[in-house]
């Protein structure tokens, strides 16, 4: 069995599943995000009346922080009137920020463990060996109810990955050249893991967003086999107990694709079409208006490191707005304390709340029609930020900061030094 199998099988109280199977596995996390208040309604509407298990439930506020309108305020007096009725203690309010990475600061995504959230982007916790996947609110109702839920086990398709990644490249440059190589098809319905010789070099941040944006190739999950890296940054969140699942040696993948990285270049992702991937080199002097630095996949503290590598000691082009939005408030004081924050601060950056902000849809940053975006974000939809009459380009960290300081897309190995 693939480890991911073996994590099901655990859950399932099986000795074996095999792909295509649909097990009814117990849940060891259930998360489920302000935006998806039906998630309780359909609980009372089945009936519900207590939770099956409160300790392994989290409600996060991460959407909408704070609330910016009468309907979403009522949402999330309903969720937290339902954590006190319901005595669930781990709620994430709306200081705490994004769900995926409040559970990783925490220490509460573990190898081997099945995490079941109402935001799709789950799969980042592949990348600390859990098993991650996003359901709809009225699945996540009957893990409320019962603390289980029935899981079909996905075929896995495995990516290795070797050599050395080029100045101004990252994770997410990955994904996209990786995707537009082989097609949004090839991964719907499927886990993708990501192993090779490069994953030893890849941060723990840098793995997260990997399996985060498998989401944007159609995958179910992302996974990565935890090791020692792994383990250190579990330390380091308080956790020294672990289960990590090992594939078996002769696993045979639904498909298996190799790539050398040494030759990838930036990616953007064209406007209102993530799935559509152009090398950055191809939009180079497209003016830009807003910058737009956050997000599950682009908000960590080396995403704000490489952000204020590139605008330290500068200021950003006057005619750009460049919005920092860190993925949590671990996050936002690690930067702080680090002097990231106070960097691009200086540079002329406007903080936003711990949270998804823009990318959630939350109204913050709006765009007025005509105007162009480059956002560290991992999707965008037509309307996103106020009217469809505006252009979103999607591409790693650097590459935002570096827009924001040239006021227009440029290649971000151009700035990868502080600025003299």
């Amino acid at each position: 069995m693939h480890a991911l199998e073996k994590i099901l099988a655990r859950a399932a109280a099986r000795e074996r599943v095999r792909a295509g199977e649909k097990v009814t596995c117990r849940i060891d996390v259930a998360g489920i995000s302000d935006h998806d208040p039906q998630t309780v309604r359909s609980f009372y509407a089945m009936g519900g009346k207590r939770v099956a298990a409160a300790g392994n439930i989290l409600l996060f506020f991460d959407h909408y922080t704070p609330a910016a309108t009468l309907s979403q305020a009522e949402d999330q007096q309903l969720l937290r009137n339902f954590c006190h009725d319901q005595e669930i203690i781990q709620l994430m309010d709306i200081d705490r920020g994004i769900s995926h990475q409040v559970l990783a600061d925490q220490g509460l995504s573990r190898p081997g463990e099945l995490v079941i959230m109402t935001d799709a982007h789950a799969s980042t916790h592949g990348a600390l060996g859990a098993f991650g996947c996003g359901v709809p609110a009225a699945e996540m109702a009957t893990v409320l109810l019962t603390g289980e839920l029935d899981v079909q086990v996905p075929e896995v398709l495995r990516v290795n990955l070797a050599g050395e990644l080029p100045g101004g490249v990252f994770a997410e440059d990955i994904i996209r050249q990786l995707r537009t190589q082989q097609g949004a098809e090839v991964a719907v319905g499927r886990a993708v893991e990501f192993a090779g010789p490069l994953l030893n070099r890849l941060s723990v941040s840098q793995r997260m967003t990997l399996c985060n944006m498998v989401i944007e190739m159609g995958a179910r999950t992302g996974y990565v086999q935890p090791d020692e890296l792994t383990f250190d940054y579990l330390r380091e969140k308080g956790v020294e107990q672990f289960r990590p699942m090992c594939s078996d040696a002769d696993y045979g993948y639904a498909a298996e694709f190799s790539f050398d990285v040494s030759g990838f270049r930036p990616q953007l992702a064209v406007a209102h079409n993530e799935c559509q991937a152009l090398p950055l080199e191809q939009l180079v002097g497209r003016r830009i208006d807003q910058a737009y630095l956050g997000t599950c996949s682009g908000g960590r503290v080396e995403d704000m490191a490489v952000a204020a590598d590139i605008l330290s000691g500068c200021k950003i082009h006057p005619r750009v707005r460049l919005l920092v939005v860190p993925a949590s408030k671990d996050v936002l004081l690690e930067t702080m304390a680090l002097g990231h924050l106070q960097t691009l601060i200086q540079a002329g950056a406007t903080l936003i709340t711990p949270g998804c902000a823009a990318c959630g849809g939350s109204r913050q940053g709006l765009l007025a029609a005509g105007e162009t975006c480059i956002a560290s974000a991992n999707h965008s939809f037509f309307g996103q930020l106020g009217t469809p009459r505006t252009e979103i380009f999607l591409a790693s960290p650097a590459a935002v900061a570096a827009a924001a300081r040239a006021g227009e897309i440029i290649d971000p190995a151009v700035f990868l030094n502080p600025c003299s």
